[in-house]
């Protein structure tokens, strides 16, 4: 393990706990070595490959697009155990080039080493609850590795699932699920019968794996169904409308039960569900032209979501926090926010980009104010280095304190807005999901 790649796992460790409100790893691989090639989906761009990176314990190489590696990053990105993979519209000697690459992956299999590479290909832009075809490359890299060094070492492939409830949302919620290893020696004679046969079941055998590891509809056109029922339900994987007292574990199978249905049961055909799924678009997309948060809709059932006690109480006792965190964070937010707004044109990037840089201008802009507050105010140098390494926690108070001022503002807005028609209209597609789904 290079030691920038052990820097980066500890502290993205940390950030990922300050970024999201809850996460769960489940199914954890315990070897930190094992010539596995771990095949994961793609919904989130360049978080993908730091959060698994971080948060399972294998040490990985990561599989990286080519065009990333400009000659004043290659140094960085070979710290973090980054190797470059060239496509087809990268241009010039893509198969040369990449000959080389397998070279080395096929050595590093071979040390016991580890490869993430994404199955799917590419991110896109809008969000999905599915999986786009698993490529063949994976498989056929650890064939190819296999054959390089005459099956002498046993070596692994296994799907990793990873499901957020909100891509870019800082106070959101993830789950990474590891599937079962499949060890590729017990196809060789099969694989030397017939390997593109046993590449495509392998191939297919690990698509299967991902799409239990996360939550999956088949369907493009059916995301919508399962996004409107769990938020009526609010007992699902989605962020703006859950139950917080149902556990992150329970929501997520609850989602993945209800993916199940929906590929099983709905057809073109099931024009009662077709309906409900049209009516439960139809009155999201109106709540959301009107500014209209569901809480507020179901505040008679439940006062404490409209409830701004809490908020008050938060405000009253985190203050002094906030006001240090707001000195230590800040600025760095801002640069980062208007930076990554600016040069990265696709909003899928926003989230990761985001954390990232606010990372490191952070860690710079601190160093002379955490000197001067050592100098000036504390007994020992020790004690400025504990602080220096609490600010990203200050600065995640300070963050939540101005959401909790924006909370009692729009609290106090809606109280005085007319939703009966809403209530109305909410209530009847409750009804209808529980008469059609049975799973709901």
């Amino acid at each position: 393990m290079r030691p920038f790649y052990f820097l980066l796992k500890i502290s993205l460790n940390i950030s990922f706990r300050l970024f999201y409100k809850r996460f769960l790893v489940l199914n954890k691989h315990k070897e930190l070595f094992g010539s596995t090639i771990y095949v994961s989906n793609h919904p989130n761009s360049f978080m993908d490959p730091i959060m698994i990176g971080a948060m399972n314990r294998p040490i990985v190489h990561f599989m990286t697009r080519s065009d990333v590696f400009v000659w004043w990053l290659k140094p960085i990105l070979w710290s973090a155990h980054m190797t470059p993979i060239y496509r087809q519209h990268d241009g010039g000697d893509m198969k040369g080039k990449n000959t080389d690459v397998f070279k080395k992956v096929n050595q590093s299999l071979k040390m016991g080493r580890n490869i993430l590479i994404f199955g799917e290909g590419f991110t896109d832009d809008t969000p999905i609850r599915g999986l786009k075809p698993v490529k063949k490359g994976p498989i056929r890299m650890g064939f190819g590795a296999l054959e390089a060094i005459n099956w002498s070492k046993k070596i692994y492939i296994s799907g990793i699932g990873i499901s957020y409830s909100d891509r870019n949302t800082i106070g959101s919620e993830f789950v990474l699920d590891n599937g079962p290893k499949i060890c590729l020696n017990d196809y060789k004679e099969r694989y030397l019968e017939n390997p593109n046969k046993v590449i495509n079941e392998v191939t297919k055998l690990v698509e299967k794996d991902m799409q239990q590891c996360i939550v999956y509809v088949a369907k493009p056109t059916r995301y919508s169904l399962l996004e409107g029922i769990m938020q009526i339900t609010r007992k699902g994987f989605n962020n703006a409308n859950h139950d917080d007292h149902i556990p992150l574990i329970k929501r997520w199978e609850y989602a993945k039960k209800l993916g199940i249905w929906i590929n099983e049961n709905v057809t073109d055909e099931s024009t009662e569900i077709l309906a409900l799924q049209k009516d439960l678009d139809a009155y999201f997309n109106l709540e959301k032209r009107m500014k209209v948060q569901d809480r507020f809709v179901i505040a008679k059932q439940h006062p404490e979501l409209v409830s701004t006690w809490n908020n008050w109480l938060y405000l009253i006792l985190m203050w002094p926090f906030a006001l240090i965190g707001t000195i230590h964070g800040f600025i760095p937010y801002i640069l980062s926010k208007k930076l990554t707004e600016k040069i990265m044109k696709r909003k899928v990037f926003w989230g990761s980009v985001k954390m990232m840089m606010a990372k490191i201008i952070g860690s710079i802009y601190n160093i002379p104010i955490i000197i001067l507050i050592t100098k000036w105010y504390l007994p020992h140098w020790s004690l400025g280095v504990l602080y220096y390494f609490i600010t990203p926690v200050l600065w995640r108070l300070s963050y939540e304190y101005a959401h909790q001022f924006k909370e009692i503002q729009i609290k106090r807005k809606m109280k005085s807005v007319d939703l009966s028609k809403f209530v109305e209209k909410r209530a009847e597609l409750a009804e209808r999901i529980k008469q059609l789904i049975p799973v709901a």
